[in-house]
């Protein structure tokens, strides 16, 4: 008879992943990862594969649960493309300034962390801050054609400086948690559609 698992691989890697984000990769260790997750060595080994086999899955799945899904809910909320960019900002900003907010965005955690030294991992983070900036392009192109954002914006320029502020703001909650501050960024970000 085959072994069967005794735990949801789902939960256990959203566990994983949580300790990662909280800790980074190199401060979690293998007993901390199998204390979160509620699994043995062996189990964890036979379901996900190495430290570094687990991180690269649980750096997928938090960029499809806090970037993808996010887009679609915040494109929901927002009614337009000029708003989804402003609501990026504001959402960061009240995250940030919450219990916990000091965190970040684990992709951001991990390029700084990562990136330098593993080459699979920097192309996971790099396509993941692609896309953020393709979505702030989409959203410019789409405000252009809605008549809320001028069409001496540049859509690419612009969306790079976004991304940028947005990565920068997302570097400064580690040090400096300051709500001002924040929103100083964040009304940069909302002159730039300007």
């Amino acid at each position: 008879m085959p072994w069967e698992k005794q735990f949801n691989p789902d939960v256990a890697l959203d566990k994983a992943m949580n300790a990662f984000w909280a800790r980074g990769y190199v401060a979690t260790s293998m007993q901390d990862l199998t204390e979160c997750m509620g699994i043995n060595r062996g189990s964890l080994y036979a379901t996900f594969g190495d430290k570094r086999h687990l991180f690269i899955q649980a750096l997928r799945r938090y960029d499809a649960l806090h970037r993808d899904q996010w887009a679609e809910e915040l494109l929901r909320r927002a009614g337009s493309p000029r708003k989804a960019i402003t609501m990026v900002f504001d959402d960061a900003v009240n995250r940030l300034v919450k219990p916990g907010g000091r965190d970040g965005c684990l992709l951001v955690n991990t390029a700084l962390e990562l990136s330098a030294h593993d080459k699979e991992i920097s192309e996971i983070v790099g396509q993941g801050l692609l896309q953020m900036e393709e979505f702030f392009r989409a959203m410019i192109k789409n405000g252009q054609d809605a008549g809320e954002i001028p069409d001496n914006v540049a859509p690419l320029d612009t969306a790079r400086s976004l991304l940028s502020l947005l990565l920068g703001l997302r570097v400064l909650s580690r040090s400096r948690p300051e709500r001002g501050l924040f929103r100083s960024v964040a009304k940069q970000a909302e002159a730039l559609l300007t």
